[in-house]
């Protein structure tokens, strides 16, 4: 599968709409990279599960933005959106922004007023908060996106597209009630990372590590590694989460994999000693988080991050699980995907219910392919098997 963009403004986007190697293909795709870590530094925020910097609460708390028109568009739309069906579970759509606005933004490409998600993932915790699952949802996922509000006020048709087209047309309310016509589960919350944040998250961490099996050399990506365990640093590591041609077998599969093995990296480097501990690394950790984050009105303050992070803290690591929906390559166009039923819809069942999931990690193999996703096979178990990893997963273990 090639690394393609979203639907270009002014084109439809139906199943022609495949990347071109042209200078705005290529400068498409490097803006990627960005996104892609910031959803996953997002994702790494809420499952830190730890509070702190309640000395600088006041600066902290002012740094979050809230998207009341977001929440004004949901609510619009209350009669039509899926109810929950377990109380005190709850689902949080985390997504990641390529926004040109704001500081330090403007660095990687020209603020045009519009903005894309290439990661989104779908957060799930257990009533019982014993247990999380993090969703990976393809950006080239063909899905069915409403009618939605658009910024200057007009409204979208309703359109068959890949996934990221949603974010794009409507921001964060069309995203959410994407996800919420494909899988049926109800978003209680949502939050956006743009990518400038996720490179200061990892900075603030002094890098997370990671293990190369040979060395790296990927101008696309940024990357220049040797083989090993090494320490990325902030834009090292948006390189590392978006390249696929100079890691792995350059499938999409396995750079998602890739992206969950890294998170759990960083959620464990986040929850260490070494950072929880230290007054100065945990100030920048929560300061280029907080600056970094739109959220809905029920998470826009520190408090009640916080408070969500207090249930969180007593989760296993082991029981912090990732996964990637099941699909398969578009037959119309193999640069998109779409979803492998019936595994999926069984995915969405269990989770709406908040019923248990196994994950099995699928062995990384140069035959490896998309459709390879609709694991479980040969791996008995009593619940649905998916493939994905456990946040204590060790890439050179």
């Amino acid at each position: 599968m090639t690394d393609t963009a979203g639907t270009p403004p002014g084109s439809g986007p139906g199943p022609d709409a495949g990347a071109s190697a042209t200078r705005a293909g290529l400068t498409r795709r490097r803006r990627r990279r960005w996104t892609t870590g910031a959803a996953l530094a997002l994702a790494a925020l809420v499952l830190l599960g730890t509070g702190g910097g309640w000395a600088v609460y006041t600066r902290l708390d002012g740094n979050i933005t809230a998207d009341e028109a977001a929440a004004a568009e949901l609510a619009r739309h209350e009669r039509e959106r899926p109810k929950a069906l377990v109380p005190g579970a709850q689902n949080i759509l985390l997504i990641g922004s390529d926004r040109r606005s704001g500081d330090g933004n403007g660095a990687y490409g020209r603020d045009t007023g519009t903005e894309r998600s290439d990661t989104m993932i779908l957060l799930h915790l257990g009533a019982d908060r014993r247990s999380a699952t993090a969703m990976s949802l393809p950006r080239d996922l063909m899905v069915d996106v409403p009618s939605c509000l658009r910024p200057d006020g007009g409204r979208s048709l309703p359109a068959f597209a890949m996934l990221n087209h949603a974010f794009e047309t409507g921001g964060s309310a069309c995203a959410v009630r994407t996800v919420e016509k494909l899988t049926g589960i109800r978003i209680d919350h949502f939050a956006v990372i743009d990518f400038s944040g996720f490179k200061e998250m990892v900075d603030a961490v002094d890098g997370v590590d990671a293990c190369l099996r040979e060395p790296v050399d990927d101008r696309a990506a940024g990357l220049k590694l040797p083989a090993g365990r090494v320490t990325l640093d902030g834009e090292q590591a948006l390189g590392y989460v978006r390249a696929r041609k100079s890691l792995g077998d350059g499938s999409d599969t396995e750079r998602m994999e890739r992206q969950q093995q890294f998170l759990g990296a960083f959620v464990t480097k986040m929850r260490s000693d070494d950072v929880l501990l230290n007054p100065v690394k945990l100030y920048s950790l929560l300061d280029a988080a907080t600056s970094a984050l739109t959220t809905d009105p029920g998470m826009a303050s520190l408090r009640d991050l916080y408070q969500l992070m207090r249930e969180l803290r007593n989760i296993p690591t082991e029981d912090v699980q990732f996964l990637t929906v099941p699909r398969e390559s578009y037959p119309y166009d193999t640069n998109r995907d779409q979803l492998v039923e019936p595994e999926a819809g069984k995915l969405f069942a269990h989770l709406r219910s908040d019923e248990p999931v196994t994950v099995t990690r699928r062995i990384p193999s140069d035959s490896a392919t998309k459709s390879g996703n609709s694991a479980g096979e040969n791996t008995p178990s009593p619940t649905p098997a998916f493939p994905g990893n456990t946040a204590t997963e060790d890439p050179c273990g």
